[in-house]
């Protein structure tokens, strides 16, 4: 809700590392600090509580080099880096690119510090919250709510750390120093059944996602903790358990797909029953930023974010069939002419419109501040996804869009991907029930998908979940859970086409060969399987404590 976006307080917490709680050394409360002792006297102060526990460590235009956290803006999005979606503009050594490219190791990136020190400060705000709010003089109804968001909270955060990480501390209470530098690591299946244990408390006592009025959006919903649930079902092989999860939200019918596809990711529709549960953001007071990082460098914006070549391969024509660069509807001139509409709403390629004439120019020909190679243009393609173009000027404090976590969209793809591999029977009725929604939005309104043999229908809806949810944070989920690391993520990345160019085209080095089609180089990705499909524990980390040691 609005008053949860603007509370950026601590409150009672002071964390000595990741996992403490420390008491104040002084007799006296500290004047500029809440006491614990006192604080629980109102459900106000319950509420500021919460607040910062949904908080975390989200700050206002958090765009560059290192993750906040899990729900902080560039530490969601700025996965799809590691991903064959997208490469960071600043080079080969930024902690994204390396957790793909074969040089990941426990020292060194800082981005698994970030991930890691700041997963488990939620957490700790989490356990401080869930020791103390039964103090409070609260209605039941009140206090079973406020727990169940607490839960649902630090579920999520050991989804993640589960998901990525693989096996962590499964900390739940509140640790002295000795304790925290003592901890030993859960096993992965037990991260796994402690995340679908809470999630299932917690969706009892969290309000559905229709009952929430407006002044509280940011709050989770039953749909929320069952989207969750959801996925780490799917991720874990548990396909029955999670097709009944997202069939329980699509019959609750409180959720759309929205007929504006692009309006999604903007102030303007924030609020659009697709969205499901967002990062919040407010102008000015927590300002997104995102324009300023990741926009195109003509408008001021950075462009730390590079679409690579191989996402927009995998946009359709419009009829349906799949892109060739050999296929007369191409288009050098206008790559998004013919092609699924999805494209050109979330990227911005060589001679896109973005308003009142200004256009993005990445030609290696050309005088741009968006010319291929300059700066942070590393790929020839920008992204377009969550740019406000009404807004003109102040793109560093002046964009308050959410930043969705959970769309409808992506529960409609998850339920059928569940069915599918669940070995379910696959019929018409379910395609149009699932992906066709998905697809036939009337800003897209590309074919219905007919294919009800398994294995065809796999790559079909593998495809679908990565164009629909591009540049959203989740394809380097998908590849990990897929086990298609080593599939996807070796080789050599190409960007942008350039046929007509005087000026030489990029290539990996002097003795490769021309590109067929005139495509930018821009990477080699070495994903190491059984090496690369968790994180390892930051070595500073295993340093302090050797029960972190594999």
């Amino acid at each position: 809700m609005k008053t949860y976006r603007l509370i950026s307080f601590l409150l009672y917490i002071s964390l000595a590392s990741s996992f403490i709680a420390c008491e104040d050394q002084l007799e006296k409360s500290p004047l500029d600090e809440f006491d614990n002792a006192t604080f629980w006297n109102s459900k106000e102060n319950v509420e500021l509580a919460l607040s910062a526990v949904y908080r975390g460590n989200i700050v206002a235009n958090a765009w560059g080099g290192g993750a906040n956290d899990w729900w902080s803006g560039n530490g969601l999005l700025y996965l799809e880096l590691a991903s064959d979606n997208a490469y960071h503009g600043q080079g080969e050594n930024l902690g994204w690119n390396r957790l793909s490219n074969g040089t990941l190791t426990a020292g060194g990136i800082g981005i698994l510090s970030n991930y890691w020190d700041n997963g488990y400060r939620r957490v700790a705000r989490t356990n401080n919250f869930l020791e103390n709010v039964d103090k409070a003089p609260l209605e039941s109804e009140n206090l079973n709510r406020f727990i169940a968001e607490a839960r649902f909270i630090r579920a999520s955060q050991y989804f993640y750390f589960s998901q990525y990480f693989g096996s962590v501390p499964l900390v739940t209470k509140t640790l002295t120093q000795e304790e925290a530098n003592n901890v030993s690591k859960a096993s992965h299946q037990e991260l796994v059944d402690f995340v679908i244990d809470e999630l299932t408390v917690a969706i009892q006592d969290l309000p559905q996602f229709k009952d929430i009025p407006n002044s509280e959006r940011g709050r989770a919903s039953k749909q929320a903790a069952l989207a969750f649930l959801g996925r780490i079902q799917l991720a874990e092989g548990y396909f029955a358990d999670a097709a009944n999860t997202y069939k329980t939200i699509i019959d609750f019918g409180d959720n759309i797909i929205d007929p504006d596809y692009q309006s999604l990711f903007i102030e303007s529709n924030e609020n659009s029953a697709e969205n499901i549960f967002s990062i919040q953001f407010i102008p000015q007071l927590l300002a997104n930023g995102f324009m300023q990082y990741n926009g195109p460098r003509v408008i001021g914006g950075y462009s730390f974010i590079n679409p690579l070549g191989d996402l927009v391969e995998s946009y359709q024509f419009t009829d349906g069939t799949e892109f060739s660069y050999n296929d007369p509807r191409y288009n050098p001139e206008d790559i998004g002419e013919n092609r699924d509409p999805r494209l050109s709403y979330s990227i911005y390629y060589n001679g896109s419109t973005i308003r009142d004439g200004i256009q993005y120019i990445s030609h290696p020909d050309s005088n741009s501040p968006d010319r291929i190679m300059r700066l942070n243009s590393k790929t020839g393609y920008s992204i377009r996804k969550y740019m406000d173009e009404s807004i003109t000027g102040d793109y560093y404090g002046a964009n308050g869009a959410d930043i969705p976590v959970i769309r409808y969209a992506e529960v409609l793809l998850s339920y059928l991907e569940a069915k599918l591999e669940a070995g379910d029977a696959i019929d018409q009725g379910l395609l149009d029930q699932t992906i066709n929604q998905v697809r036939g939005r009337s800003s897209v309104n590309m074919p219905p998908v007919t294919e009800t043999n398994s294995s065809l229908l796999r790559p079909i809806l593998r495809n679908e979940r990565r164009v629909e949810l591009a540049l959203e944070g989740l394809r380097y989920w998908d590849i990990l859970r897929w086990g298609v690391g080593s599939e996807e993520l070796v080789g050599d990345f190409y960007g942008h086409p350039y046929p007509d160019a005087e000026t030489e085209i990029r290539k990996k080095d002097a003795s490769a060969p021309e590109d067929p089609f005139s495509r930018w180089y821009v990477t080699t990705k070495n994903f190491r399987e059984g090496i690369d499909n968790y994180w390892p524990i930051p070595q500073g980390e295993v340093n302090i404590n050797p029960n972190l040691a594999d």
